[in-house]
């Protein structure tokens, strides 16, 4: 790490989780009531669907709704300019599955752990905080899970920063018909249920901070496009075993609108580390734009992957 605001560290930031937050969150990216692991706490095998890190950035340790823009201002990342978060998008994001997550935080204390790993000046476009983000349970000190994230601050570029280096791209096997189809159609009630997750940015719930951002009104959570595809990949490849996914990550692509069609195709390479395949994904809009690119999983693969579901 180096450059402005490389290696800083925000103040650890505590968080919970219950198990209906476990249900609701399994429920709105598309577990389907033949995967009651997922969706009904007496079943035997009751687990936390795998991504559910993934939101507890914006929830926190919080039951109640949650002050969005409120709670986006952190700590100023010395020798850089301040960062309006009211205009902010995903950019990419990689998730490693460390250790399952219990049911519940009930019993333990965790925080989340963050710190920067650069900070990347795009330009008249915006500029890209990257960073690591650690689930930790304090007691022990074990880390559950990993995300490495980046954020696009749009048009929030050209204070001189460096350009930030070339990404590493994970594209679809070329020549090769997907292993997997799945389709998820999306609705206007989709971003309203999905924020009940803790994700309360009215840009997913209002159409004026869409159009102010040049998206022309509300569009869909990117991390619920990130999570639908997850199961995707879970239930078709690993069985929704939730021990058979190891790392998921995807760029954020183009937005997703209510009453959009996502398409998700899923490719097996056959390449292995160890006991884990890499899985290669894309999601696209039907009839449009890529919405996740740079898909890439470790999995287990069980059985034979169902074509199309």
């Amino acid at each position: 790490m180096s450059g402005p605001g490389a290696g800083f560290e925000h103040p650890p930031t505590e968080v919970s989780w219950t198990k209906r937050d476990a249900l609701l969150f399994a429920n709105s990216v598309g577990c389907t009531a033949d995967e009651l692991h997922f969706l009904y706490e007496l079943d035997p095998n009751f687990a936390v669907f795998p991504t559910y890190p993934v939101v507890l950035p914006f929830k926190k340790d919080q039951q109640e709704v949650i002050d969005f823009y409120a709670e986006q201002v952190s700590s100023k990342i010395p020798g850089l300019p301040e960062f309006d978060a009211r205009r902010v998008v995903d950019g990419q994001r990689l998730v490693q599955f460390l250790k399952p997550l219990p049911t519940t935080s009930a019993g333990k204390k965790f925080e989340l752990r963050t710190k920067v790993i650069g900070v990347y000046d795009k330009g008249k476009p915006g500029t890209v905080i990257e960073t690591q983000q650690d689930l930790v349970d304090v007691g022990t000190g074990e880390v559950y899970s990993r995300a490495i994230s980046s954020s696009f601050f749009v048009g929030q570029g050209g204070w001189g920063g460096p350009k930030g280096p070339a990404t590493v791209n994970f594209p679809p096997p070329k020549d090769k018909k997907p292993d997997l189809e799945f389709e998820v159609q999306t609705n206007a009630q989709t971003p309203l249920l999905y924020r009940l997750n803790g994700d309360y940015n009215p840009l997913h719930a209002h159409p004026e901070p869409g159009r102010k951002m040049g998206f022309g009104g509300v569009i869909i959570h990117g991390l619920f496009s990130f999570n639908q595809a997850c199961h995707s990949l879970l239930k078709g490849f690993g069985g929704s075993d939730p021990a058979n996914i190891k790392e998921f990550q995807a760029r954020f692509a183009s937005p997703v609108r209510p009453g959009d069609k996502l398409v998700i195709y899923g490719w097996r390479t056959g390449e292995k580390k160890g006991e884990w395949e890499e899985i290669r994904f894309e999601v696209k809009i039907a009839g449009g734009k890529v919405c996740l690119s740079n898909g890439r999983a470790l999995m287990k693969v069980v059985g034979e992957s169902k074509s199309k579901l």
